[in-house]
């Protein structure tokens, strides 16, 4: 693996070469082709050269690599075939050798992993950005997915980090027209973090425990004994993939979707924690809305005073409608700046874009074309509020809510009512349920509260 600055950023600079010098090579042919072979030539471009970059990505890991599998889900403009070949990246990235990952294995648990373990699959079933996933049998015959970090990919992530130009422009190819610098620096930040699998395996068992016997949403329990922190081993899980999940019919997406709606802001209002890396490789579907959600590295905990201004927020703007008390909560949230010379009316057209699913007591459907444009209104620094507007850094992982959440459920094209869905977990307004999964819900929710002591969430 590429760990030198020098080194992975000629490896960025080969790459745009390569593509660069394709499209160059290519552009005469298109230039004089008729228009169904203009369309011909394109997608002949674009399928080798996503070809290319996930090629380069995946055997580079690290931020890179985590642009590349954000890149595959995220925008509706790229051309299908980019999109189709950067989906590798989400669980199929190139793998590092066997003897590399067992030797991570013998530093961290003091044995061969066929010694520490009863079965031991050297061939990994996934593979990320961060580490490699083995299937195994443990010596009490429990079946378990074994995560084992990439030697050295904590010296990587710093040396990408040091290369934010080339870093801003892959990202600018896969996001065209977003703010680029925050979206590299977070990712940076939160990949800093993710490295630790101590923490991760701290934060899956937060999330274990609060969705114990949850009906719908299922959190492999974590196995303490062999996991440290460049190891981190759970419960093995099956299930159907994403892209197996997008060829069932409607009725299935649209469960699963509501399950995967429903864990993010249930987690958020009243967990106070959120999984900031909703891509589809996180999840493993089993039908009837079940859903099991995996990878916890990219976790961020609240406080209430951190949730407050945002939860007014969402009551102003969707349940009063009072737009001057919308914009003191943003203000107050470090949003927008006190005193903006800006009217309030530009205020709640900016950011109420974002509360398009819940302003309406209707069913919605999501679409890919609105996931994206939720995403460009956030980063378009051609707004009249740009200049004073921000992302505080204690919201920094909610972005990914954007970048992620509305991509997923627009690559469904989720059908619900998102407002009655909200209102059910809202705690200004504990609504009632309103669909079978929100029944099951509720009967598990009461249940959780009379017999579980309250969580502490900020551990």
């Amino acid at each position: 693996m590429l760990q030198s600055r020098l080194g992975r950023a000629g490896a960025l600079g080969r790459l745009a070469l390569r593509i660069g010098g394709r499209y160059l090579a290519g552009s005469p042919r298109l230039i004089f082709a008729s228009v169904e072979r203009r369309t011909e030539l394109r997608h002949d471009l674009a399928l080798r050269t996503a070809d290319d970059v996930a090629e380069e990505l995946g055997s580079m890991k690290g931020v890179l690599m985590k642009l590349g599998q954000m890149a595959s889900y995220i925008d509706d403009d790229m051309p299908l075939t980019f999109r189709a070949a950067m989906a590798r990246l989400q669980h199929r990235a190139p793998p590092m050798s066997e003897g590399l990952a067992s030797s991570v294995i013998r530093e961290e648990l003091g044995g061969d992993p066929e010694t520490i373990f009863a079965r031991w699959d050297p061939v990994p079933f996934a593979a990320a950005s961060i580490g490699q996933v083995h299937r195994a049998i443990t010596r009490q015959g429990r079946a378990v997915a074994v995560k084992v970090q990439y030697p050295g990919i904590a010296r990587s992530i710093t040396s990408d980090l040091r290369n934010v130009g080339l870093l801003r422009r892959i990202a600018a190819a896969a996001f065209p027209g977003l703010d680029t610098r925050s979206l590299v620096e977070e990712l940076g930040e939160r990949l800093q973090a993710e490295v630790d699998y101590t923490l991760e395996a701290g934060n899956q068992e937060l999330f274990a425990k609060y969705f114990a016997g949850h009906p719908f949403i299922h959190i492999p329990e974590v196995v303490r004994e062999l996991s440290t922190a460049r190891v981190l081993t759970s419960q093995l899980v099956a299930g159907s993939r994403f892209e197996e999940l997008q060829g069932w019919d409607q009725r299935e997406r649209d469960m699963a979707a509501e399950t995967i709606y429903r864990f993010v802001f249930r987690s958020l209002y009243r967990l106070h924690a959120f999984n900031g890396d909703p891509h589809p490789g996180n999840y493993l579907f089993h039908g009837r809305g079940r859903v099991s959600f995996l990878d916890f590295g990219l976790t961020k905990r609240f406080t209430d005073e951190d949730l407050a201004p945002l939860i007014d927020g969402v009551r102003f703007m969707v349940i009063d409608g009072d737009g001057d008390s919308f914009r003191k909560a943003m203000e107050r949230a470090g949003f927008l700046q006190p005193g903006a010379p800006v009217p309030t009316q530009a205020v709640v057209d900016r950011f109420g874009h974002f509360y398009g699913t819940v302003m309406r007591d209707a069913p919605m459907t999501i679409t890919p074309a609105y996931a994206s444009a939720i995403v460009k209104r956030f980063f378009d620094a051609r707004n009249p509020l740009a200049p004073y507007s921000d992302v505080p850094r204690t919201y920094a992982i909610l972005q990914r809510i954007n970048l992620g959440l509305y991509a997923v459920l627009g690559s469904l094209n989720a059908t619900a009512n998102w407002r009655r869905l909200a209102e059910e977990i809202w705690p200004f307004v504990n609504g009632p349920a309103s669909t079978p999964i929100g029944e099951a819900e509720a009967k598990w929710y009461e249940g959780r509260e009379k017999y579980h002591a309250p969580l502490d969430r900020t551990a």
